[in-house]
């Protein structure tokens, strides 16, 4: 075993040692499928933290020739696999962690010091089969099949720490590009190509080195939804296990959706939570919040009235296509959005093309960048919040529409009001602080129709649940009396106490006091 040729299955070993571990071996069965096939060319891009070396582990364990990994998979979905045995470390490997190359080539070419180092390790095994004189991988590769017929698999990390951190680099990229173009494309060496990355490979400009390579990326996982993050039924054993509550850990750190899959949970955070038996911001603490400050005040026009619809949380349609797939080359509002779903602080409803911030973590990330920020207006809002929901459970009605008035002051500059879509922004953003106890919903399915917003209480909190319903130049009572006759209490499934019911409406015509509210006391069991 090597340290880029055929790693082995030691590191894998210590993953599934560990305290919280997911069993995510089914993917094996995936990638054994594409195996010397067309679609042999993987990049899997995912936000940081969300396994993805830990995959690349587990691949180069099961594919590694020279070890005997049957005993460590016993017990875990693939080995119950058909093909299981037919591809159990019958392949020599070659693992390149790209972050690592760029930081020990120094002065040297990365794609210099990366071939200097895994010939290296080729001549040990092959070195009869190519000459000295050789200094090209991927001439040394070819001379290996030719005289052993013997095939490769690729597993690359961190593919686009180049495209990342070397930004202004253009000539570095492309150089870097046409190397791994040569040692992949149309090579008969090559069974598999798995890479990884937070990037997808694409487009850089007009130079489209990679295009042999199947994509799946935050905006369409496809067949690797499922090992994108944990699932839910993954994530409800874990609550059972460590005896943590499956709601807040819901309303911590699920929200990203896709088809098939509509509830992917940040694995990082999950593990972190189950560990210390307490929920905090584990994710997005393992970077500073200055990354996301730089996009948030990116100066396209109407990229801040998205941020702070999505903020009182709403969506906003995206068009992804236009992305460039780096960080450097943005055109319009939709490549910085775009980029923030494939960094994970944005999800995406590939249905309904729309982006959105899926949790509790993301939520105090964005808060942080506009507390250091020129987000003043916003934050005071954020801030008045927290008495805004103490009169709404005071059932102060007056106090309430006061103040929505001041927090539309606050924002109107950046958020107009031109129907309830966006007047339902403005009041989810108003009770931000509401999100300390309640999970909070927009539009949700309920009786007869869809409820505005609803606040489901947290576990524990003692709260009384709340269905918000909004009005644009109507009355107050006609959303009290709609909430009562299509029902929406009954989105409060097997919850049984006090509900609020809260009429909001905006007057256009009355600039001084434009909303009034009306708030109404309910047990569930008398509706």
């Amino acid at each position: 075993m090597g340290i880029y040729l055929n790693p082995g299955n030691i590191s894998f070993a210590k993953t599934i040692r560990s305290q919280v571990y997911v069993d995510k071996t089914g993917l094996i069965a995936h990638t054994n499928d594409y195996i010397n096939t067309r679609d042999q060319y993987l990049c899997i891009s995912r936000p940081r933290r969300f396994g993805k070396s830990m995959t690349l582990e587990m691949l180069a364990a099961y594919y590694s020739r020279g070890c005997d990994s049957r005993a460590l998979f016993s017990g875990f979905k693939i080995a119950q696999h058909k093909d299981f045995e037919k591809h159990l470390n019958q392949y020599d490997v070659i693992y390149l962690n790209m972050q690592q190359f760029l930081i020990r080539a120094k002065k040297q070419e990365v794609t210099q010091y990366l071939e200097q180092a895994v010939l290296e390790e080729l001549r040990e095994v092959y070195g009869n089969c190519f000459s000295e004189q050789i200094t090209e991988l991927a001439t040394a590769l070819e001379k290996i099949f030719v005289k052993t017929q013997k095939q490769f698999i690729f597993l690359i990390d961190e593919w686009d720490c180049v495209m990342r951190e070397r930004q202004e680099s253009e000539a570095m990229q492309k150089q870097y590009l046409d190397f791994l173009r040569n040692l992949l494309k149309d090579q008969p060496y090559v069974a598999l190509a798995y890479v990884t990355g937070i990037l997808p490979v694409k487009k850089y400009g007009l130079h489209s080195a990679l295009n042999m390579f199947w994509e799946y990326s935050m905006t369409d996982q496809s067949l690797f939804e499922e090992y994108t993050g944990f699932t839910e039924s993954e994530v409800k054993a874990l609550c059972e296990q460590f005896e943590m509550d499956f709601a807040e850990t819901s309303s911590w750190y699920d929200g990203y959706t896709f088809t098939e899959f509509q509830h992917i949970y940040n694995p990082k955070s999950v593990v972190e939570a189950m560990r210390r038996h307490r929920f905090s911001n584990y994710w997005t603490s393992t970077e500073t919040y200055e990354a996301l400050k730089i996009y948030m005040e990116m100066d396209f026009d109407g990229l801040r009235a998205d941020i702070v619809q999505m903020l009182g949380g709403g969506r906003v349609r995206v068009n992804t296509r236009s992305f460039q797939n780096d960080m450097r080359n943005f055109h319009t509002k939709d490549d910085v959005l775009t980029l923030l779903i494939h960094l994970g602080y944005l999800g995406y409803d590939s249905n309904e093309k729309e982006a959105f911030i899926p949790n509790k973590e993301i939520i105090e990330e964005f808060e942080n960048a506009m507390s250091v920020g020129g987000w003043p207006n916003v934050m005071n809002v954020l801030k008045a919040s927290e008495k805004l929901l103490e009169d709404t459970l005071r059932g102060d009605a007056e106090s309430v529409a006061k103040e929505l008035d001041k927090a539309h002051s606050e924002v109107a500059s950046i958020l107009t009001y031109n129907d309830e879509n966006s007047l339902g922004c403005a009041v989810g953003l108003a009770y931000y602080s509401a999100r300390k106890d309640y999970k909070l919903i927009r539009e949700l399915p309920a009786g007869k129709g869809f409820a505005d917003i609803v606040f489901l209480p947290l576990p524990h909190t003692n709260k009384p649940a709340m269905v918000v319903e909004l009005k644009y130049d109507r009355s107050v009572r006609a959303a009290i009396q709609q909430i009562k006759d299509r029902q929406y209490t009954q989105a409060f499934e097997g919850y049984t106490g006090e509900i609020l019911l809260v009429g909001v409406n905006y007057n256009k015509n009355t600039p001084d006091k434009p909303h009034s509210c009306v708030i109404e006391r309910v047990e569930k069991a008398d509706l």
